[in-house]
């Protein structure tokens, strides 16, 4: 069973008669990262800002298409934010932070707030 970003990287290869070869090619990315990506059925973690940059020029495809189907790969959801036409990316990172947060134990989730009001209490203060 192939997930997401299989199901996205398959029909767009298919689609346009590229190769892994010419993906990496067309998106500045090892072929090896590509054919990983492609046949891989369960990511284990969220693939590089810049690995998922080049997928997206190499399919041709919008970067938030490519994060989405790649977060979907690995078990994680992410949140609709900003509308996929936004003028203004979202923040990759932001994304995988606040998904990741639903595997968090209840405890573990309040030691992640308390430690996030800690960091914006200290940047909240003068130096």
């Amino acid at each position: 069973m192939s997930n997401a970003l299989q199901q996205l990287m398959r029909s767009r290869l298919d689609q346009q008669g590229w190769s892994y070869g010419e993906a990496a090619r067309r998106g500045g990315i090892p072929r090896s990262t590509v054919h990983h990506l492609a046949t891989t059925e369960r990511l284990v973690r969220m693939p590089q800002p810049a690995t998922l940059e080049g997928l997206a020029r190499a399919l041709d495809l919008p970067l938030d298409t490519i994060r989405r189907a790649a977060a979907e790969a690995c078990g994680i959801h992410l949140y609709a934010g900003e509308p996929a036409d936004a003028a203004v990316a979202t923040d990759p990172e932001v994304d995988v932070l606040i998904a990741s947060l639903q595997k968090l134990s209840v405890d573990d989730r309040r030691h992640v707030a308390a430690l996030v009001e800690s960091l914006l209490d200290r940047g909240a203060r003068p130096e």
